[in-house]
């Protein structure tokens, strides 16, 4: 009998496999921290026998080399990736025994050109799937994060590669990805629960659904927007096999030490939730809270190898970020502070700044002139935005701040109010007046304040893979 279990890693959308017998374990894509893998080996008595990549990863640090070094397990990739790591590299075809069980390798390229997939079998029948980058619950992995050239050419294979997928096995195999939970590494959003079966992805998968093969290209190429800028720094460290992680608390920094940091323009990164944030925080530091897009928003905005200071209320929560800046490969922050404004804040100036919803908003715009500014995404401001309002998306703010008004309120909205509370903290920064709109965007049409909006196409500069 074969035993499949999860472990999580909600704040990048992802998900690492443990698959075993009872005595022998394969782990599938493990995360860079990867004591949460030994301790449920420890609980469970496993022995590991192999750490297997479905891919070379781009949107985190992995921890399969550090695993298969600590485990004594083979690490196991693609046969035709350059690494710099030891590794057993597979092929289509081939088999690897699991103690009772077996992983046969089949070659699915689009997410990279060398990706695997890895079905399971036990007992002469296939029992599940691990798909990596490839068939996601609805949708496919993204093509175009090796290189925006190919990504024709790779979304081609991926269409390929699902459709083989869903042919070759049968309905009852359960479906594994590594992507999918809100990863950027997903070409679209889909509202397919967050477990299926080939049956099922046969069903509603876009892959499967458009048939055609031009059309599913033009189609999935036409919805790929922007992705996190760290991403580019992903696979080249993945590729040298990165070692273990270090996440013994950070050096503490007093009031001075905060002040010169932030007059020194390094970011001093408040995890403390937006309302909180709002209501009084530290002059010149960002507010990124602590939630599963934490790490996310923060790998995508701060310049890349800067210093990152921590603070907020717990040394708990201190510890939940710096164990995501880890993830990503940032490890180690360059000092923290705990303890709440109060504690950390000293004699350091303080700032504010309201909160809204859109009723309130309207109620604004009602009254007089105001001035919005929407912080999402391209493919979010296509399907409607308040009229007449400002669209610099989140990840272009800090380059095109010059841009937003400094001599009046801007009222800042994204869709649920957490990118819009990073934009006001980098406003407030820079001395401009935001008022934080802490709503759900659905609201915009349901309250009249929507015009239909055709935007141009989006700003080269603004691709990250050419960060």
């Amino acid at each position: 009998m074969v035993t499949i279990e999860t472990i999580e890693t909600p704040s990048l959308g992802d998900r690492t496999y443990l698959v075993h017998d009872g005595a022998t374990a394969a782990v599938v894509d493990p995360q860079r921290d990867i004591d949460r893998v030994l301790t449920l080996l420890d609980e469970r008595g496993l022995r590991v026998s192999h750490v297997v990549e479905t891919h070379v990863h781009n949107d985190y640090v992995t921890g399969g080399a550090e695993l298969a070094r600590v485990t004594g397990a083979r690490y196991v990739l693609s046969a035709d990736e350059e690494l710099h790591v030891e590794a057993t590299g597979v092929r289509d075809g081939d088999v690897l025994t699991v103690g009772s069980f077996e992983l046969r390798v089949m070659h699915t390229p689009g997410h990279t050109p060398t990706h695997l997939s890895y079905v399971v079998t036990a007992d002469g029948r296939d029992v599940a799937v691990c798909t990596g980058g490839s068939l996601l619950y609805g949708s496919v992995g993204r093509t175009d994060l090796i290189s925006r050239a190919r990504a024709e050419e790779l979304t081609r294979a991926q269409h390929r590669s699902a459709r083989r997928l869903t042919s070759e096995l049968a309905d009852d195999v359960r479906v594994l990805p590594t992507h999918g939970f809100g990863s950027f590494c997903s070409s679209t959003s889909s509202e397919t629960p967050t477990n299926g079966t080939i049956g099922s992805e046969r069903e509603g998968n876009v892959a499967c659904r458009i048939t055609d093969e031009d059309e599913f290209v033009a189609t999935l190429l036409a919805g790929l927007d922007a992705y996190p800028r760290y991403y580019v720094h992903m696979s080249p460290r993945n590729r040298l096999g990165p070692g273990p992680i270090d996440l013994s608390p950070a050096t503490h920094a007093d009031p001075q030490e905060l002040r010169a940091r932030i007059a020194a323009n390094e970011w001093v990164v408040d995890l403390r939730t937006r309302t909180a944030y709002a209501a009084e925080h530290v002059r010149g530091t960002v507010n990124v809270e602590l939630a599963d897009s934490f790490i996310t928003y923060l790998g995508w905005l701060v310049p890349w190898g800067s210093p990152i200071t921590l603070v907020g209320d717990t040394p708990e929560e201190v510890a939940d970020a710096q164990r995501d800046l880890a993830r990503i490969g940032i490890d180690r922050p360059a000092a923290q502070a705990t303890g709440g404004v109060a504690a950390f804040g000293g004699e350091l100036p303080r700032g504010r700044y309201r909160v809204a919803d859109f009723e309130q908003l309207a109620e604004a715009r009602a009254a007089g002139k105001v001035h919005v500014l929407d912080v999402r995404r391209d493919d979010e401001r296509r399907t409607g935005a308040v009229a007449g309002s400002q669209h610099v998306p989140l990840h272009d703010l800090e380059r095109r701040i010059a841009e937003v008004p400094a001599d009046r309120e801007v009222w800042v909205h994204c869709a649920s109010g957490y990118r819009s509370a990073i934009a006001a903290s980098l406003l407030t920064r820079t001395g401009r007046l935001p008022v934080l709109v802490d709503d759900d965007a659905d609201r915009i049409a349901q309250l009249g304040l929507d015009a239909a909006v055709n935007p141009p196409a989006a700003d080269p500069a603004s691709r990250d893979d050419e960060v």
